[in-house]
């Protein structure tokens, strides 16, 4: 049986031993206890001992013995040689003359080590492996490899390759043909044709319904919700909501989900009717949740751009068109009010003299008031005056709102086509604090439906008229005593739902976007087994008393160290008010030891073309063999590496595909380019192809002198984007008056690239960094965090070090920043006026239980952070949770505010992150070139991918360039040059100089047997060093 989805390497490796071994990892691995050389001791001559020992460790390490034992790298001879005192480690040569001396050994280390036979244990894996397949979906390469670590962990010697190839492969069918079955059973026969009918394509029409319905919304408009809503209705009305899809794990059911709306009908229908049966009912499954999501995500893009602020855009506009009309009106009034005090001040003055005389004075006339008005301002012109400030400057008790919610009752022909269905489709629930709002809501139709113009006071709900909504709806003009302006009132309502929704208070109960955070929260049986085992990985106690009195003396303890060292601190001052400013770091020289560092190793880097560097990385790391297909099946293409690689430079540079594509070349036709696209290209294969960049990076010891991947920095990238789309937002500060979307990426202290996530517009980053934390591609978890001010509230603090990190944000505005205390009448010194909050530990002891639960809820995935800070937070006000959390937060906010005032070293460091983050960022700029720099992709899945794409080709460029450097630095000091750890800890992972990424494209690779590139002459000028 071939070996089809193992490469010929893959398959040469398997049950060996590496080619080359570190010491490292010499030490770690096949360093020989006491019980080892007691076994190798009983031997006679050095090379049985030798031959050995190393049959001993290549069964430990390869998982069976070999058809040559002398087959293993050349320094692991050496190494057991020197640890058994052997001189002469060539002896080990005479090992393999005697046959029956190494079997005799294998049989001796099989008994003393009790290792067992594959076939004593061949039925227990299959159903491990079918188990495993059945659960997690796991391609065959990673059942394989998980496999193989299963026989290791129980001492079973490795069978042929050929038969564990045969046993994943038919195991993970066996599993695949259960799903599809299950699934299958679920149906009866009228929903299986019902679900056959999608796939069809009505004559006269190009695309299946199913294609229709997979298709999101991207126009953002009142006709535009309504076909969003009709599309969530058709999906719910297919009648699939009550089929119990539990019954299959959630990732088996999103696997062929992904595949049923990613896939090509004509590719659906040629499967069996289980298959196609099961891929059509997870589709539909997902649908509908999708289509609900959909349908309220264009409801929030509505209501916040198109209504919300464009009304407040023409009420401005509106009121700097009246301004000059307002400031004349304004002038005459204040002339004539200023000629009624003069006069009437003047007789008061000679009243009050003529009081001391006792003579009588004579009363100012209304006539002569008048007189002295008119003239400087004629009454006629006053009268005008008056009429326009009360116009335009509206009433005394009116608000700031009153004006652009004014003009914003004027749009309800956008918003009456789609209210009634809002409703109808989608099922909603609602917290306490929303439930009002929702009756409200569900009520509308009813007031204006059937041709009514006339709404009684006492058919609305008089409670939700806040602010100046109340004068728009009771008080409009031209309106019946007793009735109401029931436009202003459908706007009322409407601007509260969607601050409700916002909050969550209002949820969705079929969504997982804008669904209820409070049900997804960890509760009952779920929460007490969850409970020991998330508060041991964190740290956290059960019991809040001992561990906040800790806190309590560190941040007492931490005010009176900083307090006394002030003094002698150059770089704080307080100002007369009491505020805290901090001098900026000053910049660090650069020696002359690093400037010819720097030019020296820029001058060694190989000058290739970003194709090659994407080919010559994937062959270091085996990345290109997380491109697995969507369909399940094993790749059937020849190069397949190349057109990944084609693709790859396509997302990433932003060109479109006709610059990769070679007519000549089978592996980069379009046909082949659009297929690889759609089936191998997606978010978790260039996920998974990541993890495996960022493991590599960190075996790097030039990385290892950057860090030691303990520190991250999470900022967002911005992106202008020009197409029609429910996924952008309008900004003018970043994008004038177009719309964009932020690209929020984690990168670590070794210039790896983490984690990244697509969010609409430029909301505050502090709602997503926690979910970019957790949804890391790969690499150590890092333990301190590094932000701008942006990503930083009280509530995000708390959440963060309840989870385990160390939060270090920069904080721009530090004078206005309020330090918090403990213990009120303590003195601070110099921080007695900056540290005027008081920390409520009462309030933190009373919600300790629900701060773990919501900690452990984020924690396990149970849900999203971005959800549960929403939730803790109303209109700017935290929940009393919230306000717990937040008091905790503001314990550590406090002791790093006091750390940036006494440590340099430390605010070195997060200027160090957060200077990688941007150099980053603009590596990404110098890549993604290609149409201005604009995000071209309507729908989120296209940006999600498009960007993961230009993540991976940053982290292989940095790959590439610590490779290079490191390579580099080793040659030098080869050669005499001193090359200082303090200058290498300087070197940039971002220099780009060498590496082409405009017009040229070719992926033909040198063979480089395995080795790396020639360095260039470190004496030979570049181009630019020549001009």
């Amino acid at each position: 049986m071939p070996v089809e989805f193992l490469s010929d390497e893959q398959a040469t490796a398997y049950s060996r031993l590496p080619e080359s071994l570190s010491r490292a990892e010499l030490e770690r691995f096949f360093f020989l206890d006491d019980v080892d050389r007691g076994l190798v001791e009983a031997k006679r001559r050095d090379h049985n001992k030798l031959g050995f020992s190393l049959q001993l460790v290549t069964v430990r390490n390869a998982g069976a013995f070999l058809d040559d034992p002398l087959d293993v790298p050349v320094e692991l001879v050496d190494y057991l040689a020197e640890q058994l005192g052997i001189d002469d480690a060539a002896c080990v040569k005479s090992y393999g003359e005697r046959a029956m001396t190494r079997l005799e050994h294998q049989w001796e280390i099989r008994r003393t080590e009790r290792w067992r036979e594959f076939s004593e244990v061949e039925c227990e894996l299959g159903e491990w492996i079918e188990a495993r397949a059945w659960t997690t979906g796991d391609g065959p390469k990673a059942l394989f490899d998980a496999a193989v670590g299963w026989l290791r962990e129980r001492r079973v010697l490795l069978p042929g390759v050929t038969t564990l190839v045969r046993l994943v492969a038919s195991r993970r069918e066996a599993a695949n043909q259960r799903l599809w079955e299950t699934l299958h059973r679920l149906l009866d026969d009228e929903q299986r044709s019902t679900l056959d009918e999608l796939l069809e394509v009505p004559d006269g029409q190009r695309s299946s319904q199913l294609d229709k319905l997979r298709r999101p919304p991207v126009r953002v408009s009142g006709p535009a919700m309504v076909d969003a809503l009709q599309r969530a209705a058709e999906i719910l009305g297919l009648g699939f909501a009550e089929v119990d899809t539990e019954v299959v794990p959630p990732r088996r059911l999103a696997e062929l989900s992904r595949y049923g709306v990613q896939g090509k009908a004509s590719l659906l229908r040629r499967h069996g009717d289980s298959r196609r049966a099961a891929t059509l009912l997870a589709t539909v499954t997902y649908l509908q949740t999708r289509a609900v999501d959909d349908a309220l995500d264009l409801l929030d893009v509505l209501i916040a751009s198109k209504l919300l602020a464009r009304a407040e855009r023409e009420s401005a506009k509106e009121k700097l068109r009246t301004l000059p009309k307002l400031g004349k009106a304004s002038a005459k009034l204040a002339a004539a009010f200023g000629v009624l005090l003069e006069v009437t001040g003047a007789h008061d003055d000679l009243a009050d003299q003529s009081a001391d005389d006792s003579a009588a004075v004579e009363p100012v006339s209304l006539a002569q008031v008048w007189a002295e008005i008119e003239a400087v301002v004629p009454r006629a012109e006053l009268a005008e005056a008056l009429v326009a400030v009360v116009e335009l400057a509206g009433p005394p008790d009116s608000d700031a709102d009153e004006a652009w919610r004014a003009v914003l009752v004027k749009r309800f022909a956008t918003v009456r086509p789609f209210l009634p269905l809002l409703c109808e489709v989608i099922r909603f629930g609602a917290a306490p604090d929303g439930q009002r709002v929702l009756a409200a809501l569900r009520n509308l139709p009813t007031l204006w439906g059937g041709g009514r113009n006339k709404v009684d006071r006492s058919e609305i709900d008089e409670q939700l008229l806040i602010g100046s909504w109340k004068r728009l709806v009771l008080n409009a003009p031209e309106l019946e005593p007793g009735t109401v302006d029931w436009r202003a009132y459908t706007f009322c309502v409407l601007e509260q739902f969607h601050r409700c929704v916002r909050r969550r208070d209002i949820f969705a109960v079929n969504s997982s976007k804008w669904g209820d955070p409070r049900a997804k929260l960890l509760a009952g049986k779920a929460w007490t087994t969850a409970k020991p085992v998330v508060l041991s990985s964190l740290g956290l106690p059960p019991d809040p008393d001992d561990h906040l009195d800790e806190r309590a003396e560190l941040l007492d303890a931490t005010f009176r160290e900083v307090a006394a060292r002030v003094p002698e601190n150059t770089a704080v001052r307080f100002d007369d008010a009491g505020r805290l400013h901090l001098a900026a770091i000053p910049a660090e020289a650069e020696p002359p030891s690093l400037e010819n560092l720097r030019v020296l190793t820029n001058r060694m880097l190989p000058r290739v073309d970003l194709p090659e560097v994407l080919l010559e990385v994937l062959s270091w790391t085996g990345a290109a063999d997380a491109f697995t297909s969507i369909t399940g099946g094993e790749a059937r293409l020849a190069d397949l590496h190349i057109t990944i690689a084609a693709l790859l430079v396509s997302e990433s540079c932003n060109i479109g595909w006709t610059p990769v594509i070679k007519h000549a070349v089978p592996a980069l036709t379009r046909d082949r380019l659009a297929h690889v696209d759609a089936t191998y290209l997606r978010m978790d294969t260039l996920k998974a192809a990541n993890a495996a960049l960022i493991d590599e990076q960190a075996r790097i010891g030039l990385a290892q002198i950057w860090g030691g991947g303990h520190v991250a920095s999470v900022d967002g990238m911005r992106f202008v984007v020009p197409v029609q789309t429910i996924n952008a937002r309008h900004n003018p500060h970043y994008w004038g008056q177009k719309r964009g979307a932020t690209w929020l990426n984690m990168v670590n202290d070794q210039a790896a690239g983490l984690a990244g996530k697509v969010v609409a517009g430029t909301p505050r980053d502090s709602l997503h960094v926690l979910d970019v934390l957790y949804d890391r591609d790969g690499g150590q978890k890092p333990q301190m965090i590094v932000t701008d001010t942006a990503s930083y509230s009280d509530i995000v603090f708390g959440l963060l070090t309840l989870a385990g990190f160390s939060y270090a944000p920069q904080l721009a505005d530090l004078p206005d920043q309020k330090l918090w205390r403990i213990n009120t009448k303590a003195d601070y010194g110099p921080f007695a006026t900056a540290a005027r909050g008081r920390i409520d530990l009462g309030k933190v002891r009373r919600n300790w239980e629900d701060i773990l639960r919501v900690t452990a809820s984020i924690h396990t995935g149970a849900v999203r952070a971005h959800d549960v800070i929403r939730m803790l937070s109303r209109d700017g006000h935290p929940t009393p949770l919230g306000e717990a959390i937040a008091h905790y937060g503001r314990i550590h906010k406090t002791l790093h505010v006091l750390r940036l005032v006494d440590d340099t070293g430390y605010r070195r460091d997060i200027k160090a992150q957060a200077n990688l983050q941007e150099g980053r960022h603009a590596l990404a700029r110098r890549i993604f070139h290609g149409q201005r720099g604009e995000l071209r992709q309507r729908y989120y899945e296209g940006m999600e991918d498009q960007l993961g794409a230009l993540g991976l080709v940053l982290n292989a460029i940095v790959l590439f360039n610590t490779r290079y450097l490191d390579a580099a630095i080793k040659e030098l000091r080869a050669g005499g040059y001193e090359v200082r750890d303090e200058d290498a800890v300087r070197l940039s992972p971002f220099v780009r100089h060498h590496i082409n990424v405009l017009g040229r494209y070719s992926f033909l690779l040198p063979d480089l047997a395995g080795r790396l590139r020639p360095l260039r002459d470190s004496e030979s000028l570049d181009e630019d060093e020549i001009d």
